[in-house]
């Protein structure tokens, strides 16, 4: 899903919860740790791998072996950014946007 550069993604977080299907953990960044999100995923059967905000009190905690695995995913999101394109957002259309990620991230995978 695509959204504009000003979206918060709070605000989309139901819709992607629902278009990923079935999951047992979602592994998120301390930016979505907010109580809708938490209970969005709680309503799924899930639980939040996300790390609590330094302000959050208490702390919740959470598994930090299965956070660590959210490393691939920053990498990943790292080398697309290497390409400029994507980095900037220079596509006005999402269609083209979604184009330049998935021939971006098929020259990534070839190349290595």
């Amino acid at each position: 899903m695509v959204t504009p550069g000003n979206v918060n993604n709070m605000l989309m977080a139901g819709a992607l919860f629902a278009a990923a299907g079935p999951f047992r953990q979602l592994v998120a960044d301390r930016g979505y740790d907010t109580n809708r999100v938490r209970e969005l995923i709680a309503a799924r059967g899930a639980v939040a791998v996300i790390p609590s905000t330094a302000t959050r009190r208490p702390q919740i905690p959470h598994d930090k072996a299965c956070y660590r695995s959210r490393n691939l995913i920053e990498r990943m999101w790292g080398r697309l950014k290497d390409w400029r394109r994507l980095a900037t957002r220079y596509d006005k259309l999402a269609r083209n946007f979604l184009s330049t990620a998935a021939i971006a991230a098929i020259i990534i995978y070839w190349i290595n």
